[in-house]
């Protein structure tokens, strides 16, 4: 890989694994990038950033941390790191100090996707009939896929809280997805201006790494290039 170029490592959110990233990891690695994305446990925010701080052990530095839904709060943690460079939320929950993701996502109109969620053994699901509201601009066939591997978060996670956001002292870039019925787009709007995040909007829904993969690419390049 080459040394000139930063090195990227992905978060995912609480209703997938790292492989989300697989339409962009190839092209990343073929570009010159040391790419790593965390395997997030979704049991605690203490785990998922020990997940993180481990693949930041695997790459050379300087990293770009990237984090996608409740990767936002993964990396606004662990984005401390001295071995951090800057952070690219995509379709993102980005906390301020002391607030929960119950916290934010109260402040606008709850998303369509929290009607289909099934609570079992302490763990959330999504339902086979909320699996549009999470990945509805995907062929239905995908839909099934990520439906049938998503990840179930322990309840507590909602109630996690960060006390050093990142965003206050590393640059940011945010992605807007304007069709998201997962996390409203009103609400990232919101988070990406409180960071005074570099911003772009695509019409895509929750999961534009899978439906507009180049229009992420294009973020994470800018964002790479800058560092």
């Amino acid at each position: 890989m080459s040394p000139s170029k930063p090195s990227i490592v992905f978060a995912h959110g609480l209703w997938a694994d790292g492989s989300c990233y697989s339409k962009l990891i190839p092209v990343l690695q073929n570009e010159g990038h040391e790419v790593v994305s965390a395997q997030n446990p979704l049991d605690s925010l203490a785990g998922d950033v020990e997940a993180v701080h481990h693949a930041l052990g695997r790459v050379s530095g300087p990293t770009l941390l990237v984090g996608h839904s409740w990767g936002g709060y993964v990396i606004t943690a662990a984005g401390t790191d001295e071995r951090v460079a800057g952070l690219v939320y995509i379709a993102a929950l980005a906390p301020d100090a002391g607030e929960t993701p119950q916290d934010l996502i109260g402040k606008f109109d709850a998303p369509p996707l929290f009607s289909h969620l099934d609570t079992e053994e302490g763990r959330i699901w999504i339902s086979r009939e909320g699996i549009s509201d999470f990945v509805g601009d995907l062929p239905e066939a995908e839909q099934r896929v990520v439906w049938a591997t998503q990840g179930a978060p322990r309840a507590e996670v909602l109630g996690s809280t960060v006390d050093d956001p990142a965003w206050r002292s590393k640059p940011s870039w945010f992605l807007i997805t304007t069709q998201d019925r997962a996390v409203n787009p009103d609400l990232q709007r919101f988070a990406a201006q409180r960071m005074g995040a570099t911003s772009t909007e695509v019409a895509s829904s929750h999961v534009p790494m899978l439906s507009r993969p180049e229009v992420v690419l294009d973020l994470i390049r800018t964002a790479a290039a800058s560092l």
